[in-house]
């Protein structure tokens, strides 16, 4: 069902005008504020071939199975430091990565596991990163926390909360000024938003009329925190009205749900180089981290939302429709555990990093031990 922005509008006789000469469109007069029901995810899987849709839950499995190995090597050691695991929220990346083109940029925060693999990093590097081994796609400097492979146009795992909007933001005009219609995608959850960065970027991404288009994934706790506790307005999607920003909040247990949201978003960014803000409600099965027993919240609770696991639901969903038989959703189980299996043994199998390392990726230009 739609929602109008307001009943006044925007302002008008306001100037598009910029130093930068980037800005030449003015602001839609009624910017989409919208929420769609499930009845909308029979549309969806229509518009979608067969193969697409069984890709879409292989990469839901992948990272599934990548994520629930992570907790496994991590409880013996063989990952340190902190991390975020992504259980729960597999249909948000899959959903909206898998909208993307290939040159397309993604920037996420410290949960980027799945955002990592979705965009193309493959499985093994992604390991041998959490491992801090140097086969790793930050050559194991960046761990959990700060994954980045500018091949895939990955930039990054962030873990200054909120730190990654105003770099997306940044890359949007750099895609702008450049003339490209290239879009940006940034993740980031529900507490960034109390973060001023967050509302600063929108506000600036609406003025200069850029293509990017921010993903709030809302699981509803900021580390051990509930977001009724620490946003005094909790429905986020309602915030981009402050900037006359389009905005949707989306089922973000529902894969196809999700990829038709960025699909629109995405048209908007194309076409009309203009931002989006999805608000994706989510839930994460696991604590904030592996740190984290998640004392503060009932079983009953993640019980609840365990009903909804998005895999659950697509798979049944693909089932119900003869996209794939049991036996094939067998069959693609085994053959995503032997694929994360094989990442497994490609971290414990890759060396560490060597010594010289230590003086690589800190400034632009390479420096030498002799210049320290």
């Amino acid at each position: 069902m739609n929602k109008q922005s307001s009943d006044s509008g925007p302002r008008t006789g306001a100037k598009s005008r910029s130093a930068t000469a980037v800005i030449e469109q003015e602001a839609p007069t009624t910017p989409e504020h919208t929420s769609r029901d499930s009845s909308d995810s029979e549309q969806n899987l229509q518009g979608l071939d067969r193969e697409t849709l069984r890709d879409l839950y292989y990469q839901m499995l992948l990272i599934r199975r990548f994520e629930e190995k992570s907790a496994e090597s991590y409880s013996m050691g063989k990952i340190g430091g902190f991390c975020h695991l992504y259980i729960g929220q597999e249909a948000v990346a899959v959903g909206t990565i898998s909208a993307i083109r290939p040159d397309d940029y993604v920037l996420a925060s410290y949960r980027e596991h799945a955002h990592a693999i979705a965009k193309g990093i493959s499985p093994e590097a992604v390991m041998a990163e959490l491992y801090g081994k140097a086969g790793g796609c930050s050559r194991g400097k960046g761990g959990s926390m700060h994954m980045f492979d500018k091949d895939v146009n990955f930039l990054g795992g962030h873990a200054i909360v909120g730190g990654q909007i105003p770099l997306a933001t940044g890359v949007a005009f750099a895609s702008k000024y450049k003339g490209t219609d290239q879009v940006t995608l940034c993740f980031f959850g529900e507490a960034a938003v109390n973060q001023g960065a967050f509302h600063e970027s929108l506000n600036m991404a609406q003025l200069w009329k850029l293509p990017c288009i921010y993903v709030c994934e809302n699981n509803q706790y900021g580390m051990g925190t509930s977001l009724e506790r620490a946003m005094s307005f909790q429905d986020i999607s309602q915030k981009a009205r402050a900037y006359e920003i389009a905005a949707e909040h989306v089922d973000g247990m529902d894969v196809l749900a999700v990829r038709a949201a960025t699909e629109r978003a995405l048209e908007r960014a194309r076409k009309q180089s203009l931002p989006t803000l999805l608000e994706v409600h989510t839930y994460r099965f696991m604590g904030h981290s592996m740190s984290d027993p998640g004392k503060y919240r009932t079983r009953a609770e993640i019980e609840k939302y365990q009903e909804r696991d998005p895999l659950k639901l697509f798979s049944a969903t693909l089932n119900e429709n003869g996209i794939v038989s049991e036996n094939e959703l067998a069959e693609m189980d085994e053959k995503v555990r032997d694929r994360v299996e094989r990442a497994a043994r490609f971290a414990d199998e890759s060396p560490e990093p060597a010594s010289e390392e230590l003086y690589t990726d800190v400034y632009a230009s390479p420096i030498s031990r002799g210049e320290i």
